[in-house]
């Protein structure tokens, strides 16, 4: 394991020098399941660091993920006024928030989806395109949660709702990634989809979770890659600048393939 957290840390601190042209960056706003996250916090992962993996090599990400961030809160916090700060004219900007939206114990964090949370989408959507972005709305990301049928259930369904009737009234394109994670798990199985989330017990000798972690909404490095392919393959099937940019599928990964590289295969 130790031997996986150089060169991940080596991915974070990647960036094409000249991935500078308009158009040639991605930038993300969103929460913990798409951050970045420090080497001590190895394996754990956010589909926004693997997206790195998943486009051209001269494609710059510039990832605002935070853990814990609703709609509310990274506007609160001048995220969103950081974020809009680096867009330049082309630019790609994805959007996925609802897990933390949906706190009504936090009230920092809550956003009830049929008003705060469509008036800050709303927002993010004029500002990117006043800045002459091209905003991308993002369902939020299923949890590893598993109904009496054994299909994964949509946990946020009143979020996504909002975030896709948003995209049909103001003709932003949209990623259904709650869609598209849930059959993804579907594929895995509720077993064989621990391997994609943060699942490990104090055996693992996982030093970054020393007592084992049963973790179903936040992913082992294998699932952030896959997730970020979802995420690419979304990008692809959209009519945008970005999606010439999308790289050819990777190969398939395994928990035992030799992760924490940064050639991306």
């Amino acid at each position: 394991m130790k031997r996986a957290i150089l060169p991940f840390a080596a991915l974070l601190l990647t960036t094409p020098a000249h991935a500078t042209r308009p158009g040639d960056t991605i930038l993300i706003a969103s929460d913990s399941t798409a951050a970045d996250y420090a080497p001590a916090r190895y394996p754990q992962t956010g589909w926004g660091t693997m997206l790195r993996c998943a486009v051209a090599p001269d494609v710059r990400i510039l990832n605002h993920a935070m853990g814990g961030r609703s709609t509310r809160s990274f506007l609160a916090e001048g995220r969103w006024d950081r974020l809009r700060a680096d867009i330049m004219p082309g630019d790609t900007v994805l959007i996925q928030f609802g897990h933390n939206d949906q706190a009504r114990a936090k009230p920092e964090r809550w956003a009830p989806a049929q008003t705060d949370y469509r008036d800050n989408l709303l927002r993010f959507i004029r500002d990117v395109r006043i800045a002459g972005g091209i905003p991308v709305l993002v369902t939020p990301v299923a949890r590893r949660n598993f109904g009496p049928n054994g299909h994964a259930i949509a946990d946020y369904p009143a979020w996504s709702a909002v975030m896709r009737d948003l995209a049909t009234i103001t003709a932003t394109p949209l990623i259904d990634l709650e869609s598209r994670s849930r059959a993804w798990l579907d594929r895995a199985g509720p077993q064989a989809s621990k391997s994609l989330y943060l699942h490990y017990s104090a055996q693992d000798a996982i030093a970054a979770f020393p007592k084992g972690i049963s973790d179903d909404t936040h992913f082992s490095e294998l699932g952030a890659r896959q997730m970020a392919d979802l995420v690419a393959a979304g990008l692809k099937s959209l009519a945008l600048p970005i999606a010439a940019k999308i790289a050819d599928p990777r190969p398939a990964l395994t928990r035992t393939s030799p992760l924490g590289r940064t050639d991306c295969q």
